[in-house]
C-alpha cells in the first residue's frame, strides 16, 4: 500500500519524508520535483523566507540511476533558514494557529509546536505529490490548479490590489482555488466500505493542509439551489465515444468512485493566522491579556495552497490507482491497467 510520514521543524536543518508502496521500474526526474517546489514558492503575497529558501530535493534512498527499486524512496530537503534554536520562545498564541491547544495538549512551548505546525512542512509533501504525479502521467493522468478567488476579488489585478492593502494594514488574505484531474479512470475508489471512499480521502488529505477550511467537489454548495432534476449528469453513449456525459456537476466522483469525467475540487483557505498587527490573546505565562505574537508570515498564500492540493491529490489518486492495479513494478501494473481498459471498454 502506498504511504508516506514527514518529519522536520521549520527552522531545523531540514525536512524529511518516506515515501513506501511506489513500484519498480518508475523513473523519477528530481528536476521536475524542483519545479514544484519552485512553484510552491511563488505567488504574490509571499513573505521573506521564500527569498532566504530555494528549496531542492535530495533522493536519498530508494532510486538506483532515477529508476524506483521499489524500497522506500528517502526524499530530503534542507533548510537554510536554521535558528530554530536561537529563536525565541512565544508566550503568546496566535488565535486561529495551532499555538494554543498545540502548548496544552503536548505540555510545550509554543516555539515547539509552531515549528511542526507551520506550513513549512508542506515543502517535503509537495515533493512526495511531485514523485505520484510522475507516476499517474505515466498513465496519462495530470493535475493543474488554478486560483479563483482572494478576499472578494476574482480577477488576477483586483486580486494583487487587495493583497497590497491587506499587506498595508499588517493583515493577511484567504481565498479559493480550482483543482482538476483529468485522465482519471472509471472505478478509483469504491462505495463498499466508508474508508475506501475516492471522494472522503481526497478530502481528508485536503482537509490536512494547514490552514484549509473548505472542500467542496464539483458543484459543492451551489446542490442546495437546484432540484434534483438538474444537479446529476445524464449519461450517454456512442460507438465513437463509448459512455460520456455532457456535464459534469459531481465532479468527477459518484458513490466514492471515480467516473470517469475530470475530478474537480474547489478548496477554501483562511486568511493566514499570524498578523503584523495581531490579535489580543493571553500570555500563556503570566495569564495576563497581551497582543498575540509576531512571526515573520505570508500576506497570501492561496497559490502555493493549490500546488500543495495538486500534491495531496496526487498521492490520493495515486494510492487508489495502485491499490486497484497493483503490482510490484510498472510492467505489472501496466499490464493489470490495459486488461482492465479492455474489460470496460
Amino acid at each position: 500500500m502506498l504511504e508516506y510520514i514527514t518529519c522536520g521543524e521549520s527552522h531545523g536543518k531540514q525536512l524529511m519524508a518516506i515515501l513506501e508502496g511506489m513500484p519498480s521500474g518508475l523513473r523519477v526526474n528530481t528536476q521536475l520535483l524542483n519545479k514544484e517546489l519552485a512553484c510552491r514558492q511563488e505567488g504574490y503575497g509571499r513573505g521573506a523566507r521564500m527569498n532566504i529558501e530555494k528549496d531542492s530535493i535530495s533522493i536519498t534512498a530508494g532510486l538506483i540511476k532515477e529508476i524506483t527499486t521499489g524500497a522506500p524512496i528517502g526524499l530530503v530537503i534542507p533548510n537554510k533558514d536554521r535558528t530554530i534554536i536561537d529563536l525565541p520562545q512565544l508566550e503568546c498564541p496566535r488565535p486561529g494557529h495551532a499555538d494554543f491547544a498545540g502548548a496544552l495538549k503536548y505540555n510545550q512551548g509554543i516555539r515547539e509546536v509552531l515549528e511542526r505546525s507551520s506550513a513549512r512542512e508542506t515543502a517535503v509533501r509537495v515533493a512526495v505529490g511531485g514523485v505520484c504525479k510522475q507516476l499517474l502521467k505515466k498513465f496519462a493522468m495530470g493535475i493543474t490548479s488554478h486560483v479563483t478567488q482572494i478576499g472578494k476579488a476574482t480577477t488576477k489585478s483586483e486580486m494583487t490590489a487587495e493583497i497590497k492593502k491587506a499587506a498595508a494594514a499588517g493583515d493577511t488574505l484567504g481565498g479559493e482555488c480550482e483543482l482538476v484531474v483529468k485522465g482519471v479512470p472509471v472505478g478509483l475508489g469504491s462505495y463498499v466500505h466508508y474508508k475506501r471512499k475516492l471522494d472522503a480521502t481526497i478530502a481528508q488529505a485536503l482537509m490536512s493542509i494547514q490552514a484549509v477550511k473548505v472542500v467542496q467537489f464539483g458543484l459543492g454548495t451551489h446542490y442546495t439551489t437546484i432540484p434534483g432534476s438538474c444537479a446529476h449528469d445524464e449519461l450517454f453513449y456512442s460507438k465513437q465515444k463509448g459512455y460520456y456525459r455532457k456535464k459534469n456537476h459531481a465532479g468527477g466522483i459518484e458513490g466514492g468512485m471515480s467516473n470517469g469525467s475530470d475530478i474537480v475540487v474547489r478548496i477554501t483557505m483562511k486568511p493566514i493566522a499570524t498578523l503584523q498587527k495581531p490579535l489580543p490573546s493571553v500570555n500563556m505565562k503570566t495569564k495576563e491579556g497581551q497582543r498575540a505574537s509576531v512571526e515573520r508570515s505570508d500576506v497570501c498564500a492561496v497559490q502555493s495552497c493549490g500546488v500543495i492540493g495538486e500534491a495531496v491529490i496526487a498521492f490520493e489518486i495515486a494510492k487508489a490507482f495502485l491499490e486497484k492495479f497493483g503490482g510490484d513494478s510498472i510492467t505489472e501494473i501496466e499490464r493489470n491497467y490495459k486488461g482492465y481498459l479492455k474489460q470496460i471498454a
